[in-house]
């Protein structure tokens, strides 16, 4: 599957990023515990794209995966990553801006002679002392999302958050009573009162819009950032009723802590919001498809689909997202690719992809030479039976845990190298005997890949925080990093 370059100029690019989609909710991969999810036009745009099994993030999570991905550079092991900057929240090591010593993807491009933009309505990325827009010719942030500061009043009544968020939940989480985190999320919900005004209609839109107004000027590089499906699951109501009657309380926030304690309705319900925000997903991709389609650029651009990770939703009895213990819904992400010179195969790609190789390989979808610029490497020459480049395995960093994970096996631990947790991918969920010759072997050889991919070592207040187990386990301001004892 080796595209053969335009005569002309290079193919343009298109990067479509969902945030928190999980692999399973399309219908290629399979589909989550719960039951189909409705996704056709993505299923329609998969048909005809090179679909990879075994591709994940280079490290979580929201703005670890993005650096990477804009930059081609690793960003585990967080060496530059003890990070505490004013105007944001103390989030997983890594939570920062693109260092100044590296080059973003965009810039690289720009510099090309591609005409390059992103829409995005991914409010972390656009925060004080954030720079993810660096190098885009032109850049749209499209406001609004979770806690966004896009709106300062009227602040909702206590009935209102009721509609939304049990109360046993406002009982346990960080601002979810009146004001605080529950009052921003409504906030600037107001006014969104038809389908066309929700946060992935808004993208798209805006998306389609560039794409017309930047007709004929060349070669062009469009990053689409979708925050959503990540929580608050706010969708219209005929998406909601695609997934059943709500028979408890409305559930559209993650709390990060484990559901044993929830009633099984209340995490049904839960799953019936996370779908149907990934279904509206789906059918604001089908606006962006049927415009690339009817303008005739579908056969002149690659477009990329991807996800910076997932989301447990009861799985593992957890809701959220966490570095330690890891698990495949979170750390397993979709990866389609369509290229209009390319016939896909009809078997799924088991070559080993990460974030950083996407960045490379888009580069080298757009001829640009930048190996020796970034640690990524491209992988689209290498879909057949050869092995993959990086030796058949990834290694993933969240904070002070890494997880790596083969073909056969995924090794879970924190960095000093306690608490390793190892599966079987096939069978997973069933335990194994790590006092095993086999096991204590394997476990012993994926830490050591972990070591390698970090460089040889791990910064010292990074296995300080192993040793504290002070990790933030999600990207919301309710599950952010503790230092030094206190919940800030």
């Amino acid at each position: 599957m080796d595209p053969q370059p335009s005569e002309e100029f290079p193919m343009n690019i298109i990067l479509v990023v969902f945030d928190s989609l999980r692999k399973d909710c399309l219908s290629a991969y399979g589909q989550p515990p719960w039951g189909e999810v409705s996704t056709p036009h993505l299923d329609e745009f998969a048909a005809g794209a090179a679909i990879f099994r075994n591709a994940f993030p280079e490290s979580l999570p929201t703005l670890p995966a993005r650096r990477a991905l804009y930059t081609g550079m690793r960003t585990y092991p967080f060496d530059d990553g003890d990070i505490s900057l004013k105007g944001d929240f103390d989030g997983a090591p890594g939570w920062g801006p693109i260092p100044e010593s590296q080059a973003t993807m965009a810039e690289v491009l720009s510099a090309a002679g591609f005409n390059t933009a992103l829409v995005s309505d991914v409010y972390h990325m656009f925060k004080p002392s954030k720079n993810y827009w660096r190098g885009f010719d032109q850049w749209e942030f499209v406001r609004g999302q979770e806690c966004d500061p896009f709106r300062s009043g009227p602040e909702p009544s206590q009935a209102e958050i009721d509609r939304w968020i049990p109360r046993e939940l406002q009982d346990h989480m960080l601002g979810l009573k009146q004001g605080g985190f529950a009052a921003q999320i409504l906030k600037n919900m107001y006014g969104r009162d038809h389908e066309c005004d929700y946060h992935v209609a808004q993208v798209m839109q805006a998306s389609v819009r560039w794409l017309e107004e930047n007709r004929g000027r060349g070669p062009f590089f469009l990053t689409i950032e979708s925050f959503d499906p990540h929580e608050p699951w706010f969708v219209p109501e005929s998406y909601r009723g695609m997934y059943g009657e709500c028979e408890t309380e409305e559930m559209v926030v993650s709390p990060y802590i484990e559901t044993s304690g929830f009633s099984p309705a209340l995490v049904r319900r839960a799953q019936q919001n996370y779908s149907a925000l990934v279904s509206l997903c789906d059918r604001w991709f089908g606006y962006l498809h049927d415009y690339l389609t009817a303008s005739g650029l579908l056969d002149e651009t690659v477009i990329i689909v991807t996800s910076d990770h997932g989301h447990s939703i009861g799985d593992g009895d957890y809701m959220g997202k966490r570095g330690y213990p890891s698990s495949p819904e979170v750390f397993e992400i979709p990866l389609l690719i369509r290229h209009p010179s390319c016939e896909p195969d009809d078997e799924q790609l088991s070559v080993f992809v990460q974030h950083h190789d996407i960045t490379r390989q888009i580069l080298s979808f757009a001829d640009v030479d930048a190996a020796d610029r970034i640690q990524g490497r491209p992988f689209w020459e290498n879909t057949g039976d050869s092995p993959s480049l990086r030796g058949e395995h990834a290694t993933i960093g969240w904070g002070s845990a890494a997880t790596v994970v083969t073909e056969e096996w995924w090794m879970n631990c924190k960095v000093d190298g306690t608490g390793r947790l190892l599966h079987r991918r096939s069978s997973w969920g069933t335990s194994v005997d790590l006092e095993s010759a086999e096991c204590t072997e394997t476990a012993e050889r994926m830490f050591s890949h972990a070591i390698e991919d970090a460089g040889g070592r791990f910064p010292d207040y990074l296995v300080r925080l192993a040793i504290e187990e002070a990790d933030a386990p999600g990207c919301s301001p309710l599950a952010r990093r503790t230092r030094q004892g206190v919940h800030e």
